[in-house]
């Protein structure tokens, strides 16, 4: 083997190694200051997040463990004839945010982001914060009202002016679970945020 072709084989290998520590999920989820310490990517689109649509950093990051625990891949589980014939998915939602296709065409169309890609941190947080942003416009409910925030993602804003979670306590349940994680979240951040944000500014400057 030539010195060219071993070359290649380093740098191909390397590559590979680095999208897998980029898609791999965090290795604290519970701890959102272990998320962004180990995540300086994440913490910078989340505060960019937070000034482009006011989503309180510690608002989608909890919903978004919810719904794919911080997998790029995320899908609703497989659906099976008699246990053993594949017949698809519950939905078409996916990655780390689990959007529907639709959903995420409508974003699309409204914010002009025509390359983001559901399998993409930056856009999925975005999408979120985008999507907080309009369940305050549209239902008024606050950006900071986790538990609210949540039964507009999962059920849709119009479901939510109808109120069809009161027919499914299983949500409520899960809304409560994401708002308390919200909570321990936002207790976190607000312990280690001087220290992420120097950080983030010797890093970009320095």
């Amino acid at each position: 083997m030539n010195e060219k072709n071993l070359i290649a084989i380093i740098l191909i290998a390397s590559a590979v190694l680095l999208s897998g520590c980029a898609t791999s999920p965090p290795k604290n989820p519970e701890n959102l200051c272990s998320i962004f310490e180990e995540k300086r990517d994440w913490y910078e689109a989340a505060i960019e997040t937070r000034e482009k649509w006011g989503a309180p950093v510690h608002v989608p990051m909890a919903m978004m463990y919810q719904e794919s625990s911080f997998k790029y891949n995320a899908a609703p589980p497989m659906q099976y004839f008699f246990w053993i014939i594949p017949i698809g998915r519950a939905s078409d939602a996916y990655g780390y945010a689990q959007v529907k296709t639709a959903t995420w065409d409508e974003y699309i169309d409204a914010t002009g982001n025509w390359f983001a890609d559901r399998e993409d941190f930056d856009d999925a947080i975005d999408f979120m914060g985008w999507y907080i942003y309009k369940t305050n416009k549209v239902n008024k409910v606050s950006k900071w009202d986790t538990y609210n925030q949540y039964l507009n993602y999962h059920e849709g804003r119009t479901g939510y002016r109808r109120k069809t979670y009161n027919k499914k306590p299983w949500l409520i349940k899960v809304s409560k679970k994401v708002d308390q994680r919200a909570i321990r979240y936002s207790k976190q951040y607000w312990g280690c945020k001087d220290e992420l944000s120097r950080n983030w500014f010797m890093r970009t400057f320095f």
